[in-house]
């Protein structure tokens, strides 16, 4: 029998096009200079991210669509992932940076219907090709995977935005998913973190595109609930307009700390500051 506290699937590969389509007019609208303007990713400029946004949905497809890909390297550790992604990002960006403006909107307008083609394709229940690490999964269900890949079109032109002082995507219909997509990773975030059975922390994100999210310890591993269940020890409230940041390093701890509050116990209600929701 299904548990009817347990999260239900994130089921955002109708939402696509409507994300693609503002990614297309975002660039469109730049003006020369605002290409390069620099972004909260180190060493990355407006372009760079541009590149990358680009570079992902052409590797992937190639991957998973037409099976096609290079002799990759042993995977034997979560650093070693972290290393590999590192390079296949810097080459990527490398490439397609060198593209005039242009014509990296034109093949992002083929990169982009064709992955929103490909994500509407799958069963959302099958294996996914490739696993949510950063959520601790070593396989993951196409639905995590679609939802993970949505969260990173989304956070990637949200870093472009911000630095080109463009307004936010923040309505429920296309940031709430990728909030509920983050907080999937709180078990892994927490499962080094002891605390005794029944123990019940409450995550709010402020703003109308956010929620509450409850995590309860068990006898051997965290899992997030859809209702509280047990004594509440610690209750962390963050703001919607920092969450995209603070969960794909786009934030100082000092700066993300300012911004929150913890009720209760503070040791268990900081270490969602640790959430980290990428790879590299």
């Amino acid at each position: 029998m299904e548990d009817s506290a347990s999260p239900p699937p994130i089921l955002v590969a109708h939402l696509f096009p409507a994300l693609e389509e503002l990614l297309i007019e975002l660039l469109a609208s730049l003006a020369p200079g605002e290409w390069e303007a620099q972004t909260i990713v180190p060493g990355w400029r407006v372009k760079d991210v541009a590149a990358h946004l680009l570079d992902t949905p052409l590797r992937k497809l190639s991957i998973v669509q037409d099976g096609y890909s290079r002799e990759a390297p042993a995977i034997a550790s979560d650093s070693d992932l972290a290393a590999l992604v590192n390079c296949l990002n810097a080459e990527g960006v490398a490439v397609y940076g060198r593209l005039s403006p242009g014509l990296l909107i034109s093949l992002m307008e083929l990169a982009s219907r064709e992955s929103a083609a490909y994500h509407l394709s799958l069963d959302p229940f099958s294996p996914a090709a490739f696993p949510v690490s950063w959520a601790g999964e070593r396989q993951s269900l196409n639905w995590f995977d679609t939802a993970r890949e949505f969260t990173e079109r989304r956070h990637h032109q949200q870093q472009i935005r911000l630095a080109v002082n463009r307004p936010g995507i923040l309505t429920p219909q296309l940031y709430h998913p990728v909030l509920d997509c983050f907080m999937r990773a709180l078990p892994h975030c927490y499962r080094n973190l002891p605390a005794p059975a029944g123990t019940l922390l409450q995550f709010d994100i402020s703003g109308n595109c956010g929620g509450t999210w409850w995590l309860l310890a068990g006898q051997d591993a965290w899992t997030l609930r859809t209702r509280p269940i047990g004594d509440r020890a610690a209750r962390t409230t963050i703001p919607q307009e920092i969450a995209w940041r603070l969960f794909t390093k786009g934030i100082n701890q000092a700066s993300a700390e300012a911004q929150i509050s913890i009720e209760g116990n503070s040791k268990l209600g900081s270490q969602v500051l640790q959430l980290r929701a990428i790879v590299g």
